[in-house]
């Protein structure tokens, strides 16, 4: 169905960003380029890409730019990438995590239902290469779901970042509509997983303003909490094409504010809440 011009709501003040520029934002740009390496920040069009590669930060997505699912939020090309993996790109991962001299990294995927191992063994690999090279870096992963298959996730596990993280997206009832397809209580089993080994931090990011009610909120903030999710961030959707969902609310600074405080009221170690919050904004803060 498409999108009607009358219910696209206009974007608040509070949602301005600036626009990219400064030596720390151009030289992330030219070490990235260099190393043919993707980016979540440029493939899924983050408002904070400004902010982030300004003070020389950045997201990175492995395991290629193409996924294969297609959920209704995300700007990150989809398709089938016919099973084909750069096992060059950690390596040039690490070299660029050293080059910039970052000292806490955050690395996500797309998702590979192409691949026999879903792309956990790559996953493990990239982990174990930024590590040997930048031995004091701590990092943040961003996984998929893996299909909540334990074994999977455990290669990531064992690999040794310091945080994992695993989106719900959105609310239990909007799930099915919101993502293609990641099911609600798989990212729940996904989470529960590494909470339950010990090892590292479990993390969880969503999206409001997709038509979501607070009890929905509070309810999905529940789930997360009886499975041991530690981290939580709470941020604006925002659409990144016509073809993309709409936003059904501008959600007011006022309401992300609440959700913080009642967030660390039910339990979370801490809650990023925010319009312009995304599951990588200030991620060194999470370790």
């Amino acid at each position: 169905m498409e999108n009607k011009p009358e219910l696209m709501v206009r974007k608040p003040d509070w949602l301005k960003i600036s626009l990219p520029q400064g030596k720390q934002y151009l030289d992330v740009r030219e070490i990235i380029a260099k190393k043919g390496l993707h980016t979540i920040c440029v493939s899924g069009k983050c408002p904070n890409l400004s902010e982030c590669w300004g003070r020389g930060t950045a997201s990175f997505m492995i395991l290629g730019d193409i996924c294969t699912r297609a959920c209704r939020f995300c700007s990150v090309k989809t398709g089938s990438p016919q099973g084909i993996v750069d096992w060059g790109e950690p390596d040039r991962l690490a070299e660029s995590i050293e080059k910039m001299n970052l000292k806490h990294c955050v690395i996500t995927s797309v998702d590979r239902d192409d691949l026999p191992d879903l792309g956990a063994g790559f996953w493990a690999t990239t982990i174990r290469r930024v590590k040997e090279r930048n031995p004091g870096v701590t990092i943040e992963t961003l996984i998929p779901d893996f299909n909540g298959e334990s074994v999977l996730i455990y290669k990531v596990i064992e690999a040794g970042p310091e945080i994992i993280s695993h989106n719900m997206e959105t609310v239990r009832r909007l799930t099915p509509k919101v993502r293609s397809r990641a099911k609600y209580d798989v990212s729940l089993r996904t989470i529960e997983t590494i909470a339950k080994s010990g090892k590292v931090k479990p993390k969880s990011g969503m999206m409001v303003g997709l038509g979501e009610t607070e009890e929905e909120m509070l309810e999905t903030m529940d789930d997360l909490i009886n499975v041991g999710c530690q981290v939580l961030t709470i941020g604006q959707y925002l659409q990144p094409t016509r073809k993309h969902l709409t936003v059904k609310e501008y959600i007011s600074p006022e309401q992300f504010r609440k959700y913080k405080a009642i967030g660390l009221e039910k339990g979370f170690k801490f809650v990023e809440s925010g319009p312009l919050v995304r599951s990588s904004y200030h991620a060194e803060r999470h370790v």
